[in-house]
């Protein structure tokens, strides 16, 4: 995964130049964003703004050391599905059953680490016009900010794009927040595919940082691996 905000390739989609497109909103986005100290919730939802604070870490508690697996990969490729993609052999992978408004929620399903306590949320949506993408992408940065600003001492987001391809967003958070790490890509004509990994514990950045770092590699393979395909196939 490489971040760049200039020079993309511009490809011809339903929309003309998509990839333009894209890299024009997302970037647009990021230009609306504010450094800012107790924004409320309806300028929030508005601006995307981002609260962004000096952090001054104290002395850190032990916590008990943590063994880790080898990294080693497997291929999620369940037939009907519209992306395949490799996760790790350390988790498994389950349907997730708790939204059923559209058929595309079909394709949604929880990466479970049960040796960490810890779920990469994955949700997918079919793109189906230029105001439903726009949608799509605001939604992707509220949801990384909107629930996490008071918590979060930093909020990162950075322009992506994948070895096949997809662009997006990726959101790193710092501080206790419930998920360090976000993402969202997209060929931005037919696919949105987003991602949050969380823990069932309480957040701790000190206790959970060494797990956020090591599954973080786990949810950059899983993003440079994705590949689209027909849902049919």
């Amino acid at each position: 995964m490489q971040a760049d905000n200039r020079n993309y390739t511009c490809n011809k989609g339903i929309w003309g130049d998509s990839k333009r497109y894209l890299h024009v909103v997302l970037t647009s986005i990021k230009s609306l964003k504010m450094a800012c100290i107790k924004l409320n919730f309806l300028a929030l939802l508005f601006l995307l703004s981002g609260c962004n604070s000096d952090y001054t870490a104290g002395k850190k508690r032990g916590y008990y050391r943590i063994s880790f697996p080898e990294k080693q990969y497997q291929r999620f490729d369940r037939p009907g599905y519209p992306y395949t993609f490799e996760y790790p052999v350390y988790a498994t992978i389950s349907k997730d059953s708790t939204f059923f408004q559209d058929p595309a929620d079909d394709w949604w399903i929880n990466i479970d680490f049960p040796r960490f306590a810890g779920r990469i949320y994955i949700s997918y949506k079919p793109v189906r016009s230029r105001t439903g993408f726009d949608s799509l992408v605001q939604d992707g940065f509220k949801l990384a900010y909107r629930q996490h600003v008071n918590m979060a001492t930093q909020i990162v987001d950075s322009v992506m794009r994948t070895p096949s391809g997809a662009e997006g967003i990726y959101f790193s958070l710092g501080g206790n927040t419930a998920t360090a790490n976000q993402f969202f890509v997209t060929d931005s004509v037919r696919h949105f595919l987003r991602g949050a990994l969380y823990f069932d514990a309480t957040p701790n950045a000190d206790s959970l940082g060494i797990v956020n770092d090591f599954l973080k590699n786990d949810l950059l393979h899983l993003i440079n691996t994705l590949q689209w395909r027909n849902a049919t196939q």
